[in-house]
């Protein structure tokens, strides 16, 4: 059989601020720029999780994707949409909000609940604006 790749994407919105409070705001100002607008700023993300595995003989399935839904959902979506990361985001307590650190988050949130599902969490994929966006493979090299 043939190792397959599948991905879910899902959206939310969320606001956050990048800032350092040991900073002063002139060097928050010089190296966040607008990102560190003492009013938050928020994003419309999108998400997509990558899955590799060997399709399950009895359903060809690499990971049921209303499985894969639901661990997005209740383990991301649920824990971040309409919220302000950095006040509201539980794994992200303590943490910078860039994208970045955020992709990490999720994956730390979602990593073991997929491989008890058959899968391996192969991807992060973090879309912040059009222009911008991270992917996180677990700290493991893509290639």
């Amino acid at each position: 059989m043939k190792t397959i790749f599948i991905t879910r994407r899902e959206t939310f919105n969320a606001a956050h601020r990048l800032r350092r409070e040991d900073w002063s705001d002139s060097k928050n100002d010089e190296i966040f720029g607008k990102c560190s607008n003492k009013n938050w700023h928020g994003h419309n993300f999108e998400l997509f999780v990558t899955v590799k595995g060997l399709p399950n003989p009895d359903t060809g399935f690499v990971i049921n994707l209303k499985d894969l839904g639901s661990i997005i959902k209740e383990n991301v979506i649920e824990k971040i949409d309409h919220k302000n990361i950095n006040l509201d985001v539980p794994f992200m307590s303590g943490m910078m909000s860039s994208t970045e650190n955020l992709a990490i988050g999720i994956w730390e949130e979602m990593e073991s609940l997929i491989e008890n599902k058959g899968g391996e969490l192969v991807k992060i994929k973090l879309i912040e604006t059009e222009n911008n966006y991270v992917e996180y493979f677990g700290g493991k090299e893509p290639f």
